[in-house]
């Protein structure tokens, strides 16, 4: 069974390196929004700015490296701690089979996934297992999207095989391939008919109906950065990797893999890894070592007597 061997109050760190493939193919992006024949004949009309969507700010730049550090502390709890570089670190809590319990969300979580859950049953050279990776998100494009039927989706890691190693260990070999594929149409929402923002009409003087002003009828539009209608869009997401756990020691001695994320249309909100296509390798920073027994202060050492006067 593989399972992480943690000591007590001895931390464990690993580090996840992170190298975009400049020579993998550029994830498509959102087409630029062609201004509309209406707009350019209006003259006098002022552009709205282009409103500032909630996911922009996650489409900064990519940490290149993300540091893990596992601890089980004295009640038997385990804890994790991710620190991307130069960010704030994240905790959470993980299985003895680095399942995340509590904490982490969205790339940061599907990572840690990557590297560090194990299967939850014991398992045989040649028997597959699914990783709890949450690679996409259609829901989170809005009840506008309608996603188009099929798309490619499986989860799978395969124990290849154990092999002895150093000093009685063993070395377990896992291979990754996860393939999570949408696609679909956004619809822009419903417009407003015209006229429909007028005011109630009310009884005026000598019986003639007097329509009562709009005060917001005049106000601009809220500027929205919804694709024009029929606006297609998808991702697919890849994962492949391959790695070598050591049974005994319960940790990882490599493991490397490759992520990509490809787009087709403005679908970066509904992706849970970094776009691009990106080598990953993670490396150990220290292993376990049982803590050092307490030593006797030593004795002072002799000092000679000056002979009395």
């Amino acid at each position: 069974m593989l399972r992480w061997n943690l000591v007590q109050d001895v931390p464990v760190s690993f580090r996840l390196d992170l190298a975009l493939d400049r020579n993998a193919p550029v994830p498509e992006s959102a087409p630029a929004e062609k201004p509309g024949k209406a707009d350019k004949k209006k003259k006098g009309a002022k552009a709205a700015p282009a409103a500032a969507s909630p996911k922009a700010a996650a489409n900064g730049p990519v940490p290149t490296e993300y540091t893990y550090v596992l601890q089980l502390d004295k009640a038997g709890e385990r804890h994790l701690r991710m620190t991307p570089g130069g960010g704030a670190p994240e905790d959470a809590a993980f299985s003895d089979r680095g399942f995340i319990i509590d904490g982490l969300q969205g790339p940061a979580r599907n990572l840690a996934t990557l590297v560090l859950e194990l299967p939850r049953d014991p398992v045989r050279p040649g028997e597959t297992w699914s990783l709890g990776t949450e690679l996409t998100t259609p829901d989170a494009l809005g009840t506008l999207f309608r996603r188009a039927p099929g798309g490619e989706r499986h989860n799978r890691v395969k124990l290849v095989s154990v092999t002895p190693g150093d000093n009685g260990e063993q070395v377990a070999t896992l291979e990754y391939d996860l393939v999570e594929q949408f696609g679909g149409t956004l619809s822009a929402p419903r417009a407003m008919p015209a006229g429909a923002r007028k005011g109630p009409r009310q009884p005026g003087a000598e019986g003639h109906a007097t329509e009562v002003v709009d005060e917001l009828a005049d106000a601009p539009d809220a500027p929205t950065t919804t694709p024009q209608p029929g606006t297609e869009l998808g991702a697919t997401v890849k994962v492949t990797g391959k790695g070598e756990f050591l049974v005994k020691a319960g940790q990882w001695r490599s493991w490397e893999g490759t992520l990509s994320t490809a787009l087709n249309g403005p679908a970066r909100p509904a992706v849970n890894l970094p776009v691009g296509t990106y080598q990953a390798r993670l490396t150990p920073v220290s292993a376990p070592q049982a803590p050092a027994a307490p030593q006797a202060p030593a004795a002072p050492a002799p000092t000679a007597t000056p002979p009395a006067p």
